[in-house]
């Protein structure tokens, strides 16, 4: 399996990120209720592999089964064979049975055979464009406002407060929100608010998962530019602490990193609360393990309307370090879906 990885790094020609799954080919989706990876051999010798995942959802106001489809890995020698069709095919099939309703997928605007084989040849549409935002963690600190208060929720007030206000707000909810709030890996709730108050009536939430205890990320190969911005940025960062700059952290040895999940916000003056949430988040990066957690990642939704676009505008992020080019495509797997559903989805992307 690591030699199908490294041969199918993900990145373009001038940049490379390397993923170290600690020795766990299955990390990903380990902590799903279902999953499974699938393989293709050619006179033994392993030239691809998919894996996949089953979970209980909310969606569009009823409780679905969805099946993710991840890591499609195809020898670069092997391509073009007809491989990577048949994992997909067959891994929809192990999904049908375990009573998967839908297939889902994720790639990139500009990665033309994956689109071609999803969209153009398996019947997948594209129903969502999430940006991903991603900001270094200041090992030095950051100082919260005096006026926002943060408190951690205990996980059956936060998935009461999240079945209140999110459920009826996202695509695919989850279920077993109390399962996932409890696994190991989540290392908790937070909400913000205004002390002393009352009537502003403004609130944040999100939850953080530890992905550095998972696997680890590398850049292996950057531009020139990126490696000398790194250089100016650490720098700067050491002399001018006074102005409390960010230094870009070192990228380019593995690297963990902590992601958001399950952020919202309501009120007027929720974009200062949402950035004192993240900004707390730092600061329990930058003493977990460390140091080793060197950035934050976020997905928020990528159209210019609607409450995300809020979020996209008050998250802290490096726009060089984030991606707004990502695709999710999906594909009713039950005869009694496909009718209705395509027209549906089509009208969300």
């Amino acid at each position: 399996m690591e030699f199908v990885e490294k041969s199918c790094e993900i990145g373009n020609d001038q940049t490379f990120l390397f993923t170290d799954t600690l020795g766990d080919p299955i990390c990903r989706i380990r902590n799903t209720p279902l999953f499974t990876m699938l393989v293709a051999e050619v006179r033994n010798k392993l030239v691809g592999s998919i894996q996949g995942s089953v979970k209980p959802v909310k969606f569009q106001n009823k409780s679905v089964n969805v099946g993710y489809v991840l890591a499609l890995r195809v020898v670069p020698r092997y391509r073009r064979h007809g491989i990577g069709s048949i994992l997909v095919r067959k891994l929809e099939e192990w999904l049908m049975s375990h009573n998967a309703d839908y297939a889902y997928m994720a790639t990139q605007k500009d990665n033309e055979a994956s689109l071609s084989l999803f969209v153009g040849t398996l019947g997948y549409v594209i129903f969502r464009n999430p940006v991903i935002l991603v900001n270094p963690v200041n090992p030095r600190g950051l100082k919260i406002p005096s006026d926002i208060g943060i408190r951690k929720l205990k996980v059956k007030e936060a998935a009461s407060w999240y079945r209140k206000h999110v459920v009826s707000k996202t695509d695919f909810f989850p279920d077993d929100i109390v399962k996932i709030l409890r696994n190991k890996l989540s290392i908790g709730t937070w909400v913000s608010y205004y002390k002393n108050n009352d009537k502003i009536r403004s609130w944040a939430i999100l939850s953080v998962w530890n992905s550095s205890k998972v696997f680890k990320l590398r850049i292996g190969k950057a531009p020139f530019s990126f490696v000398f911005l790194t250089k100016v940025c650490n720098f700067v960062g050491r002399f001018l602490t006074f102005l409390g700059l960010t230094a870009l952290p070192d990228l380019f040895t593995p690297f963990g990193f902590y992601f958001l999940y399950g952020m919202h916000a309501e009120g007027p003056l929720r974009g200062k609360l949402v950035r004192a949430l993240c900004e707390h988040v730092s600061n329990m990066a930058a003493l977990d393990d460390g140091g080793a957690c060197k950035v934050v990642v976020v997905e928020v939704d990528g159209e210019s309307n609607g409450s995300d676009d809020s979020l996209r505008r008050c998250v802290p992020h490096w726009k060089m370090l984030s991606c707004d080019d990502d695709t999710w495509c999906i594909k009713p797997l039950k005869r009694e879906e496909n009718a209705t559903s395509l027209s549906d989805f089509t009208n969300m992307s």
